[in-house]
């Protein structure tokens, strides 16, 4: 299955559901940024941009991945200064990096840009101990990604 949205496209392993909206824009006239949700467990109707209402219910070999889009203007920010999806690693993540830590669970945070758009990715193992795994799940979803410049 693709999920094809705002353009950014991922072809989903088999056992990923996605779902995307815009965000809204406060600004009349303005298109609002995209909001990527992926996991390895159905998704919920409602759910936080960082995975509240989702992330509470992932199993140990379970993953949950949220690519949140700034404004284009933030580009040009040193926090968005690498270039191309991230390469995860089991290193990267942490019990630490969750908004509410969770026991056994582990998080991982990364800002960059593509095509100029900044995003920041977000992603929740349902265990730090199977980290390896885990990072090996979001990255198979990543390399089956891909963002198109936006006009």
């Amino acid at each position: 299955m693709n999920l094809d949205h705002a353009g950014v496209r991922l072809a989903l392993p088999t056992g990923w559901e996605a779902r995307a909206r815009l965000q809204p824009s406060n600004v009349p006239g303005r298109r609002g940024n995209l909001l990527l949700h992926a996991a390895t467990i159905p998704l919920p109707a409602e759910r936080g941009d960082f995975g509240s209402g989702v992330v509470e219910h992932l199993g140990p070999e379970d993953v949950f991945v949220s690519l949140f889009e700034y404004d284009a203007a933030d580009a040009g920010k040193a926090l968005f200064a690498t270039k191309g999806l991230p390469v995860l690693r089991p290193s990267d993540f942490s019990t630490a990096h969750l908004q509410r830590t969770q026991l056994g669970r582990s998080g991982g945070q990364w800002f960059f840009q593509v095509a100029g758009r900044p995003f920041c990715l977000f992603v929740v193992l349902g265990s730090h101990s199977r980290r390896a795994a885990g990072a090996a799940r979001a990255t198979a979803l990543l390399l089956r990604t891909t963002v198109k410049e936006l006009a």
